[in-house]
């Protein structure tokens, strides 16, 4: 985004103090005529010293509407000038400081009876930061019920000069229900049962489409945990008398409806944010770091569970795209595209009829036109979004060619098509790395190469990065944590351009510990998994409510703001506390730490009140509640690595949730004693366990199958 306001000389007539920031949203508003900050004690000082209300504004790189704010009114001169004058100005990236953004947009919906979002727009008390009105977005000009930005803030500011005393009565009322906001202590003899799994269950199949998959209905996003939680529902009831069959079809219509809509990039892979419609035709355009990693987690896990080649090839496509457009020189994973390019929403992604018929041969045109539907009216501002509308058999069968054939010139037209809009002007990408996003990723190559590893898959999602591409990936954006964001026993947030900086939050360790655990089925390091072991011990130090149990979102030696918040619900990413209850039972169990076992115990039973009233939007919660109820199965193979790879191989073709495998030969050194206690015996050998009971060692690979399949 580029600014208004240039000096003959060609430099920018304003800088402002952004322009130290390593955020790009930051960065953004660097040449603002706003006299901007970021968040930091010297600018809290100055708005003290001087009594100005801050007028504090967040969001992200990726928004369109932040865009837009800032094109009609962060941009404009007459503006700046009264925010200059009666406020102090802080910009917040809500990807680097979501601590600040839980805050204020909990504040935001308390004050207006609104729900928040992007932009958000607040204004605080100068001395204590407590907010006193907010909204999200205000155009320049009155519109649509808002009124013009440039009112709102002369009314604001006239607001506090005259009602400052009064403010503080209101202040007060709204630091007492932030008190409230974090759960009570839960009873500790409360008993754990599945009634929370089944609510869930129930509640998601009240609400599904059974024509376009998804929930309820526009706009649709793509939860990811919860077609998790489908497939785990299925695969629990997969060997009784009535296996839940209307799980898996709720999973995978949903899946393969957005595998085939607009929200999936249906030349560069790759998942937008959400769908403006009930189909999944036509998505926000922006593209997220975290739902492409979950989203990969979860369509290797449906190949896995159905043997269905379609879901293979949009996780390896999804894969391929973070690979080649998201993984950084360094080694971390990049945290966004926007959805803007040209200063058009989706202007990248769409195509007029003519330029994709000139692209393409005949014969290639002639199967693209159906199935991407521009044998159709427009479906987006008088152009086209690729989204599938015939199948390849229909195509085959309608124009005398195999669905071979079919496939073929697919292929080699979106691969004309996307090197064509190669050259297009690129949509704006946030370079910086995150954490916790990096974490998720982390997680799903991994997932992911445990399918595509399935000869049978792979053979699905022909000219895609194999699976061993995928672990080498997930390494190095792993070595590149450990080594950059790593500091004296702690975690730091975010890296860019050779700087880390801001003190780690909870789901930077859960999801981290959660991802390095992952990683370890397709190839067993002991170093990193006494790096997960350290995750966990920081989250045990300095993230315990003692009190209540569970965790909060930031440590004990974390900034002090007006609320330390402690959230069990998932939202567009998985709640930190899910993840850190799931991941230390799994540890636990590995291990033998108690610690951890107690932990995630608490975890759960601190969050039993809200997911009993409102299971679906904990499902996090509901994979840590269903692996206490029943521990996860464990099984170390011990000796020579091709013979123990030969069989972990053979365990990773089976989708089993439920299953942790641990291939780690006979060599290896620094083992904890829960792991150096099962010792190899000959080539290979196998110990299973589930929970504190494990079987004896089995020494062939037929006796380590019919030990799992009578099992389960």
């Amino acid at each position: 985004m580029k600014t208004k306001h240039i000096n003959d000389d060609g430099t920018p007539k304003y800088t402002n103090q952004l322009i130290c920031e390593t955020s790009p949203y930051l960065q953004q508003h660097a040449h603002n005529p706003v006299e901007w900050h970021a968040w930091n004690a010297a600018a809290l000082e100055r708005a003290h010293r001087e009594n100005k209300p801050i007028h504090l504004s967040v969001g992200y790189s990726a928004c369109h509407w932040c865009h837009r704010l800032s094109e009609e009114s962060f941009e404009d001169e007459g503006t700046a000038q009264i925010l200059n004058k009666h406020f102090i100005n802080i910009k917040v990236d809500r990807e680097e400081r979501p601590d600040i953004d839980r805050i204020y947009q909990i504040a935001q919906q308390m004050l207006t009876q609104r729900s928040g979002g992007w932009p958000l727009t607040m204004f605080l008390t100068p001395d204590d930061q407590a907010p006193f009105f907010g909204g999200t977005y205000f155009p320049h000009e009155a519109r649509s019920g808002l009124p013009a930005f440039q009112d709102l803030l002369l009314r604001v500011a006239a607001y506090y000069r005259d009602h400052e005393k009064d403010l503080r009565a209101q202040n007060d009322a709204l630091l007492a229900a932030f008190a409230d906001l974090n759960p009570p202590v839960a009873a500790n003899d409360s008993q754990l049962t599945d009634a929370p799994l089944k609510a869930a269950r129930a509640l998601l199949a009240k609400t599904f489409d059974s024509r376009s998959g998804g929930f309820g209905g526009a706009p649709k996003f793509p939860h990811a945990k919860t077609l998790e939680r489908l497939l785990r529902d299925w695969h629990a009831s997969a060997n009784a008398p009535g296996p839940d069959l209307h799980a898996l079809y709720m999973a995978t219509l949903t899946l393969r409806r957005m595998g085939e809509g607009g929200i999936n990039d249906q030349l560069g892979g790759g998942f937008c944010r959400y769908s403006v419609d009930e189909h999944w035709m036509i998505p926000h355009f922006e593209k997220m770091l975290y739902d492409n990693g979950a989203l990969l987690a979860v369509y290797s896990d449906a190949a896995l569970a159905t043997g269905d080649g379609f879901y293979a090839r949009v996780a390896a496509e999804t894969a391929a795209w973070t690979i080649r457009e998201m993984h950084s020189p360094e080694g971390g994973y990049y945290s966004s595209f926007d959805a803007d390019s040209e200063g058009h929403e989706g202007k990248f992604y769409v195509w007029d009829r003519d330029e994709v018929r000139q692209a393409l041969t005949e014969a290639e045109y002639s199967v693209f036109e159906p199935r991407f539907g521009l044998d159709r009216a427009p479906n987006f501002e008088a152009r086209w979004h690729l989204h599938v509308f015939q199948p390849v058999e229909q195509i085959a069968k309608n124009l005398g060619r195999t669905p071979d054939e079919v496939q073929s010139q697919l292929e080699s037209a979106r691969g004309k098509l996307l090197a064509i809009r190669s050259k297009r002007i690129w949509p704006g990408r946030d370079d910086k790395i995150l954490t916790s996003w990096n974490a998720l990723m982390i997680r799903g190559m991994a997932i992911a190469a445990r399918a595509l590893a399935r000869d049978d898959l792979a053979a699905s999602a022909t000219s895609k990065p194999g699976h061993e591409l995928l672990v080498e990936s997930a390494t190095k954006a792993l070595d590149f944590i450990r080594s950059s964001l790593w500091r004296n026993g702690r975690l730091l947030a975010t890296y860019k351009d050779g700087r880390a900086h801001l003190n780690a939050y909870l789901d930077d360790y859960a999801y981290l510990a959660d991802a390095v655990l992952e990683l370890q089925q397709m190839r067993f390091r002991s170093d990193e998994l006494a790096f997960a072991r350290e995750l966990l011990d920081v989250v045990l130090q300095h993230f315990t409510d003692a009190d209540a149990g569970g965790f909060f979102f930031t440590s004990d030696d974390h900034e002090t703001l007006i609320h330390r918040s402690k959230s069990f619900g998932d939202d567009a990413t998985p709640a930190g506390n899910g993840i850190a209850a799931f991941v230390l039972q799994r540890m636990g169990q590995l291990l033998g730490e108690t610690r951890y076992l107690a932990a995630a115990e608490q975890t759960v039973r601190a969050a039993l009140p809200l997911m009993e009233k409102y299971p679906h939007a904990h499902t996090s919660l509901l994979n840590a509640l269903e692996e206490l109820l029943n521990p996860p199965e464990t099984v170390i193979l011990r000796g020579e690595p091709l013979a123990i790879e030969a069989w972990r191989g053979e365990l990773s073709k089976l989708y089993a949730p439920r299953r942790l495998v641990l291939a780690i030969a006979a060599d290896a050194a620094g083992l904890p004693p829960a792991l150096a206690d099962k010792t190899p015996r000959g080539k290979a050998v196998a110990y299973v366990c589930r929970g504190s009971v494990c079987s004896a060692p089995l020494e062939s690979l037929s006796a380590l199958v019919n030990h799992l399949r009578q099992a389960t």
